[in-house]
């Protein structure tokens, strides 16, 4: 029952992170959620809030081991050089709020 209970609070979490945060592609703004990103993101988050270690370093080593395939896998980049500076405050915000609700 746990692990129902672990997918729900990913798929919240995910659902919490999917409209906060968006990539930056040649000034387009592709949330995480419209590029399906939301949920694997939420995954790797999720351990760290339920384990209250959550910290703005940690969701930066995050986003910087997150490849993020470009042109049909030609050629791969890290979800943190995707995320302007303001939209990772806004990603911050958003982990920190669902934490607070936990």
């Amino acid at each position: 029952m746990a692990n129902a209970g672990t997918a729900k609070a990913i798929e919240d979490l995910a659902a919490a992170l999917g409209d906060k945060a968006y990539l930056d592609v040649a000034k387009w703004h592709l949330y995480l959620g419209d590029a399906k990103l939301h949920t694997a993101l939420a995954e790797k988050l999720y351990p760290l809030l339920a384990d209250n270690a959550f910290t703005e370093a940690a969701l930066v080593d995050i986003l910087t081991s997150t490849p993020v395939a470009l042109g049909g896998g030609k050629t791969t980049v890290s979800l943190a050089d995707l995320i302007p500076t303001a939209s990772q405050a806004d990603l911050v915000r958003a982990v920190e709020e669902y934490q607070r609700d936990m």
